[in-house]
């Protein structure tokens, strides 16, 4: 299988992908880890900063609930796969889980604080679907399309 260079010649991507992961403590002082790791892998892919900036908000709103509703001794899990024309983020934590269907659209008439992530993810991000994990937690994968693709 030959590979080819993506638009910026960067990453040497084959039909399948290259994974990146990372196994974090359940601390908000590591969310930085990911925002630097993300804009690195976007960067190189060829994402321009406006959506590096999407990606780096959706993401860390994904994480914050991963450590908020996760298991607090427990690492949660973030894996990176480089596809040829989009990027996909997979979030699992090992928390009690919860029903995403049960969540509904914030009313934005009357701002609260807190409660708006899984809407502000949805809004920044191409796709995004969520898993609860047999009681044992939740996991999130989003993805953003590459340029136009």
């Amino acid at each position: 299988m030959k590979n080819s260079l993506n638009q910026k010649g960067n990453f040497p991507l084959e039909e399948e992908y290259h994974k990146i992961s990372l196994s974090l403590p359940n601390a908000p002082e590591y969310v930085s880890v990911v925002r630097l790791t993300l804009s690195g892998i976007a960067n190189r892919m060829g994402f321009d900063i406006e959506a590096i900036e999407d990606l780096k908000v959706a993401v860390a709103e994904a994480c914050t609930n991963a450590i908020t509703h996760g298991c607090g001794d427990c690492n949660y899990t973030i894996e990176f796969s480089i596809l040829k024309d989009r990027l996909q983020i997979e979030i699992s934590d090992k928390g009690r889980g919860f029903d995403y269907n049960l969540i509904q659209e914030p009313d934005l008439s009357q701002p609260r604080e807190g409660g708006l992530g899984i809407f502000i993810i949805k809004t920044l991000m191409d796709e995004v679907k969520f898993f609860k994990n047999n009681n044992c937690g939740t996991k999130i994968i989003m993805s953003k399309k590459l340029g136009d693709a």
